[in-house]
């Protein structure tokens, strides 16, 4: 008998060839109604799976900046190696729209967000990734602080190791625990009763998680 793993796999894939119509994503709240959303299995996604050939194909994200509508599609590691006209690019889209200032971007963050795109790909969910929040310079986190926004005085977003993200009609849990399974950091999770959803922090700090 096929496990719930298993069927949940499935369903994604049969919504990928459009047997099924959309796949296991959030839709919008109209505005005063709770959200119908079912909690999602936490066992969806499994990066431990993924093979060697997975982690040495090159390296495109498709980004978008929602504060500023900036979309970018790059190229940024290949044979091995990260391009460094790419990775410029990177930390500038990445940048702080707020304070208005560019700073080195973590490649281990970078391989973050890629890996969590490429793989939601292979179930046919192709939606470009939200940037919400990247590097922040100390004033900016400060300003999210005493305007009451969910922001650690010591924040890694201010050492270009985090960042604020949201896939497109995906679920922030099935997103949170795709990214908690790379291991490669800490990751909060922000659920909110909006039509946009709410958002996940990836870092390249200590391996934690927490829900805000």
């Amino acid at each position: 008998m096929p496990t719930r793993r298993q069927l949940l796999k499935q369903g994604l894939l049969l919504s990928a060839t459009g047997l099924l119509g959309q796949p296991v994503l959030s839709q919008a709240t109209p505005a005063g109604e709770k959200s119908a959303q079912p909690a999602p299995p936490p066992d969806l996604f499994d990066s431990q799976a993924l093979d060697i050939e997975f982690w040495v194909k090159p390296r495109t994200l498709d980004l978008i900046r929602p504060a500023t509508g900036e979309r970018s599609k790059i190229l940024y590691w290949k044979d091995g190696e990260v391009l460094e006209s790419a990775y410029q690019q990177l930390c500038h889209l990445l940048r702080d729209v707020n304070g208005k200032k560019t700073a080195p971007i973590d490649p281990k963050l970078l391989e973050t967000l890629w890996a969590t795109q490429a793989y939601v790909a292979r179930f046919g969910v192709s939606r470009p990734l939200e940037i919400l929040s990247g590097y922040r310079t100390q004033a900016s986190n400060q300003r999210l602080i005493e305007e009451g926004v969910p922001a650690a005085r010591k924040s890694l977003h201010m050492e270009g190791k985090a960042a604020d993200i949201r896939i497109p009609q995906l679920h922030e849990e099935i997103l949170g625990e795709l990214i908690q399974s790379f291991r490669q950091g800490g990751v909060g999770f922000y659920y909110r009763q909006t039509a946009q959803g709410g958002w996940i922090h990836t870092d390249t700090g200590l391996q934690r998680s927490w829900k805000g």
